[in-house]
C-alpha cells in the first residue's frame, strides 16, 4: 500500500504568505490588472483558491515587447564586463532567495520540497552563473586574410527581443535555462509563464531589477494560449523559445511561419531506460523507480519506459513495486514527501484517462497503483504511483507522454531488441542505459535516437555546460552549453577591401 501523508490544510493556509501578489512586470513596472481578466489559482494539494492572477492580452504583450525594444540598445551596447557584473549579482540574489523560490514552487505547482532540495537548487543557480561567465567572452573569427583580397571576419550579435514561453512543471529551471543565455548574448526578453504558475517568474523579474538589470530587459506577462499566440505573432519579437508539448509547438510553428520567425522547441519525451543483467539489481531497480516518478512524473526527460532484460525481469518488477509502495506520497509541504499531486484537475484527468484505458485494453499487467488517492488527499489532485508490467511496446502507455507517476516495464531478450523497442517512438529527448559493460554502453549510445543519453544512474543534472534538447517530436534546438548560447546569437559576416 502507498505510504500516504495527509494534507495539512492549516499549514497550507499559513504558507500562502510567501506568495507575491500576482502582477504583470512590464518595463520595470508592476501592473495589477491585465486585459484578459483573471485566473483563479487553485492549490493542487488542497483544492482551495490561493489567489487571482491577472492575465495579459495582446495589448499587454505589445506593451511588454515595446518595453523590451526600448531596453535593447541599453543592454546590448553596455560594456560586456558591466553586463557580467549585473548577471553575477542577479545570480547571487537568486541563490540567496532559493528558499523562497522553493516555498513558492511547492504552493504554485506542488513540487515537493524534497524534490526541490535534491535537484533544482544547484541546477538553477548553476545555469545562471555559467551564462554570466559567457557575457564577456563572445568572439568572432577571421575567415579570410589573403594578399590582395578582402579582410573578412565575423561579428556575433544578439537577435534582439526573445519571446520565452516557459513550462509550468519546473518554472525556475525553465527560466534559468532560457533567460541567462539570452541576456549573455545581449538580447532582451518577454516571458510568458503559464497562468497557473506565475509566481516564480514574478519573483525572478523582481530580483533582476534589484540586481540592477535595466528596466525592460526582463518582462513578464502571465497568460493563456491567446497571450502566447500574440507573443509569437508580434513583429517586434525576433525569436521564440518554447518548452511544452508537440501540439503547442505545431501551433507556434504555424504562427511563426508567417514572418519566418526562428524558434527553439524543447518538447516532451517518452524516454527509455535500458536495464541489463550485469548491474546491482536492488540499487538499479530502486533508482529506476524513484527517478521515473520524480515530481509526480511531471518531467519531460524522465525515463518512464523501463526496458529490462529477461534474466532479471521478475525480481526487477518486484523491487520497483516495493520501492514505490514505500515512497511517501501526499502533502508537498511535508519534507518527507517525495510524490505530491498533479498540477491541476486537467492533468489528473489526463493521467487517469491513460491508466483506465490501459486497464480496459489490457495493455499491461497492473502491478501497483492505478487509481486516485484518498485518506486525507481527497481534495487534491493525487494519483497513486502506478506500474504496469508486461507492457505492449506499441500501446498508448508505452508510446505517449503521460506526464504523471506511471511507469511501463517491458521485457527484452537481446540488445538489438532493446534498441528496436527504445527507438520505436516519435519522441527522442533522452535515453538511459544501466550496464557495467562499457563496450555495450558505447555501442548503445550511438544506436539510441535521443538528444542525450545517460549511463549508469547519470541524470540531467549539469550546471549549464552541457547541451540539452531532443529529436523528432521532442523538438529541435539546444539549451545549455555553448550550443545553447549560440541559439541566441546571429553571426554577421564582414568584408573589408584591402585593394590598393
Amino acid at each position: 500500500m502507498t505510504v500516504i501523508v495527509p494534507v495539512d490544510f492549516e499549514a497550507h493556509l499559513t504558507a500562502r504568505s510567501v506568495l507575491p501578489t500576482p502582477r504583470l512586470v512590464i518595463g520595470g513596472q508592476q501592473r495589477a490588472t491585465g486585459g484578459a481578466g483573471v485566473f483563479q489559482h487553485v492549490s493542487a494539494a488542497t483544492g482551495e483558491i490561493q489567489g487571482e492572477v491577472p492575465l495579459g492580452d495582446a495589448a499587454d504583450i505589445d506593451a511588454a515587447v515595446q518595453a523590451a525594444r526600448r531596453a535593447l540598445p541599453v543592454w546590448r551596447d553596455m560594456k560586456p564586463y558591466a553586463r557580467r557584473r549585473l548577471m553575477d549579482r542577479f545570480s547571487d540574489l537568486v541563490e540567496q532567495n532559493i528558499g523562497r523560490f522553493q516555498a513558492i514552487s511547492t504552493l504554485e505547482n506542488a513540487i515537493p520540497s524534497m524534490n526541490f532540495q535534491h535537484g533544482m537548487l544547484h541546477r538553477c543557480v548553476g545555469w545562471l552563473r555559467y551564462y554570466a561567465g559567457w557575457t564577456d567572452k563572445l568572439e568572432g573569427l577571421v575567415t579570410g586574410l589573403h594578399p590582395g583580397e578582402n579582410f573578412e571576419y565575423t561579428v556575433p550579435e544578439p537577435y534582439g527581443v526573445i519571446g520565452h514561453i516557459i513550462t509550468w512543471n519546473a518554472p525556475l529551471l525553465s527560466l534559468c535555462m532560457k533567460v541567462p543565455p539570452s541576456l549573455a548574448a545581449g538580447n532582451t526578453v518577454v516571458i510568458k509563464p503559464a497562468e497557473f504558475t506565475p509566481y516564480t517568474s514574478q519573483l525572478f523579474a523582481e530580483l533582476a531589477l534589484e540586481a540592477g538589470i535595466p528596466e525592460g530587459v526582463i518582462n513578464v506577462v502571465p497568460g493563456a494560449v491567446a497571450a502566447g499566440e500574440a507573443l509569437v505573432r508580434h513583429p517586434g519579437v525576433d525569436k521564440i523559445s518554447f518548452t511544452g508539448g508537440p501540439i503547442g509547438a505545431k501551433a507556434i510553428m504555424r504562427s511563426a511561419a508567417d514572418s519566418l520567425k526562428p524558434v527553439i522547441f524543447e518538447l516532451g519525451g517518452k524516454s527509455a531506460n535500458l536495464v541489463f543483467p550485469d548491474v546491482d539489481l536492488q540499487d538499479t531497480a530502486a533508482y529506476c523507480a524513484v527517478f521515473g516518478v520524480s515530481n509526480s512524473g511531471q518531467g519531460c526527460a524522465l525515463p518512464t519506459r523501463i526496458l529490462v532484460h529477461e534474466d532479471v525481469y521478475d525480481p526487477f518488477v518486484e523491487i520497483v513495486a516495493a520501492t514505490l509502495d514505500n515512497l511517501p506520497t501526499g502533502d508537498p509541504l511535508d519534507p518527507s514527501v517525495f510524490i505530491g499531486p498533479m498540477v491541476n484537475a486537467a492533468a489528473i484527468a489526463r493521467v487517469m484517462g491513460f491508466v483506465d484505458n490501459a486497464k480496459a485494453a489490457g495493455s499491461g499487467r497492473l502491478v501497483v497503483g492505478g487509481g486516485r488517492l484518498a485518506d486525507g488527499l481527497e481534495k487534491g489532485n493525487f494519483v497513486a504511483p502506478t506500474v504496469f508490467a508486461d507492457v505492449d511496446p506499441m500501446s498508448a502507455i508505452a508510446q505517449q507522454e503521460i506526464f504523471g507517476p506511471v511507469l511501463s516495464i517491458i521485457k527484452f531478450r537481446t540488445e538489438d531488441e532493446a534498441v528496436q523497442i527504445a527507438n520505436a517512438t516519435e519522441y527522442g529527448l533522452s535515453a538511459y542505459i544501466q550496464t557495467n559493460d562499457l563496450n555495450r554502453a558505447n555501442r548503445l549510445i550511438r544506436r539510441l535516437d535521443a538528444g542525450t543519453v545517460y549511463v549508469n544512474k547519470a541524470t540531467p543534472s549539469n550546471l549549464g555546460a552541457s547541451p540539452f534538447g531532443g529529436v523528432g517530436l521532442s523538438g529541435f534546438g539546444r539549451e545549455g552549453g555553448r550550443a545553447g548560447l549560440d541559439e541566441f546569437i546571429r553571426i554577421k559576416g564582414v568584408g573589408v577591401s584591402v585593394a590598393t
